[in-house]
């Protein structure tokens, strides 16, 4: 069904989008608290349940869920339209949060959190892909800027809340407690999706999506299989030479099905920085890399070389929250080319992360290290929500799910990477004699900075020979049922 025109005040606050709106902010807002509120319960959740030895598989599964549900759902949007995937997210989402919540094992609580992640990966796919259907171009940006403000109070209070739930209640009740905001959540979005169909000419069959969906469950097969080797490693060292083989075998077969699967779940050109649109999905991909592996050890930094505490320390992370809804605001009002948008957030980000290893000293006063990761906050704000603009405005109706679906794919890796890698380093640079030693962070952060500066190279290439798809420019948004 071809995209129709509308009648009318199309904001995203008009009465026509508003409740659909405030439903898709809704649902990103109950991601984001689930995401930084399970962080500080895990400690709790681990200790009752006696799951110390498995807690990082309560992570890796949602993540490696996560990445299959993407590639799924991205196939799914370009056959079927948006809400078949919406539908089965929301049911994934709200089933896993119920099993995590009433586990009586750790097990079952992992089972939980990949069952979530599966949602998960369904959901904010058919968000995009929602988005790029019912919204005007030039209303795009300002939704996608509320989209990553919404992060901003999760970041700031989930942490918080979830530690008083998990003192004073129950640490089930954090996950309990997210299911009726997303079944609300559901209930805005769904009546007003009635009209976002399927395209006219979808990109796959069936026999093409079936591929495609095999490719996902061996890139997040291969992700799993990499992580549950290098955690088991970590934990056990190399004190069994035959363990130790194996799971070391199991770690290079990982990287390599995740190696060898990863590119072509992306547009063609994607790995080696082609002009226009796969330049701009790896874009994303290198500078969640650089940042995430390095807020990952800011706070330890902090704690151990600087003698602040938790709280204190948390303020870092605070004021990038912050910083990343003011730059994903401002991005909405740019007037100029948003390709460039790209370059100036990772030469922002480059100098952030490059103002981390000089801040990094006791003699630095901490506001300085706050400002710094703010701007780093802002640069990613920008960018982030650019990328997804630009996604959804280079592709052709037919195949936005699927370019969401890599850009997703790209997002996730690119942070799973960065803090695997930034893991890595640190277990292999640190003196366990001196853990104080700030050297060590600021080698992680200068081997992040590589991964910046190759985003200003991809986002320059973003920059080049950029035209929108055939139909992109043209197509307008589909009408949305009126509350009516």
């Amino acid at each position: 069904m071809p995209d129709q025109p509308h009648p009318g005040n199309d904001g995203a606050m008009s009465a026509r989008l508003r409740p659909l709106t405030i439903g898709i902010l809704a649902i990103i807002t109950c991601a984001a608290f689930e995401a930084m509120a399970v962080v500080t319960a895990m400690p709790s959740v681990a200790a009752e349940l006696n799951g110390e030895s498995s807690y990082g598989l309560a992570f890796s599964m949602y993540l490696t869920a996560s990445l299959l549900g993407t590639v799924l759902a991205g196939s799914w949007c370009d056959r079927s339209g948006p809400r078949p995937a919406l539908a089965v997210g929301m049911a994934l989402m709200t089933s896993g949060l119920l099993v995590s919540g009433a586990a009586p094992v750790f097990w079952l609580m992992t089972t939980g959190r990949a069952v979530s992640g599966l949602g998960g990966g369904f959901m904010i796919v058919a968000v995009y892909v929602i988005i790029g259907q019912a919204f005007p171009q030039r209303t795009q940006p300002v939704v996608f800027g509320w989209l990553a403000a919404a992060w901003v109070v999760p970041s700031l209070v989930g942490p918080y809340l979830s530690g008083v739930l998990a003192e004073q209640a129950s640490w089930r009740w954090v996950f309990l407690g997210v299911m009726p905001i997303v079944v609300g959540a559901f209930v805005l979005v769904w009546p007003r999706t009635r009209a976002l169909g399927s395209p006219d000419q979808p990109s796959l069959d069936e026999q093409s999506g079936r591929r495609r969906a095999l490719t996902g469950l061996g890139l997040a097969g291969g992700v799993f299989a990499a992580q549950f080797a290098i955690n088991s490693l970590a934990g056990g060292g190399f004190a069994e030479p035959v363990g130790a083989t194996l799971l070391t075998i199991l770690a290079v077969l990982g990287l390599a099905a995740a190696a060898l699967t990863f590119p072509r779940l992306l547009p063609p050109g994607t790995v080696r920085l082609a002009r226009g649109l796969p330049s701009i999905i790896a874009t994303r991909g290198l500078v969640n890399v650089a940042f995430f592996g390095a807020e990952a050890f800011i706070p330890l930094m902090l704690v151990s070389a600087r003698g602040f505490d938790s709280a204190t320390a948390g303020l870092t992370l605070s004021a990038a929250a912050l910083g990343w809804s003011g730059g994903s605001f401002l991005q909405a009002r740019v007037t100029f080319r948003r390709q460039w948008l790209l370059v100036i957030g990772a030469t922002l980000l480059s100098m952030s992360i490059g103002g981390l290893a000089l801040s990094a000293s006791p003699e630095v006063p901490f506001w300085i290290l706050v400002t710094v990761w703010g701007l780093a906050g802002f640069a990613m704000g920008m960018t982030l929500s650019s990328t997804s603009v630009l996604v959804l405005k280079l592709s052709p109706p037919e195949e936005r799910g699927r370019n969401s679906a890599s850009l997703q794919l790209s997002d996730q890796l690119g942070g799973v990477i960065g803090t695997v890698g930034a893991g890595g380093l640190f277990a292999l640079l640190r003196d366990p004699e001196n853990p104080g030693q700030v050297g060590v962070f600021v080698a992680i952060w200068l081997a992040l900075c590589v991964f910046a500066v190759a985003g200003i190279v991809a986002g320059l290439r973003g920059t080049q020979e950029v035209q929108p798809a055939p139909g992109t420019e043209t197509a307008k948004p589909r009408k949305v049922p009126s509350q009516e």
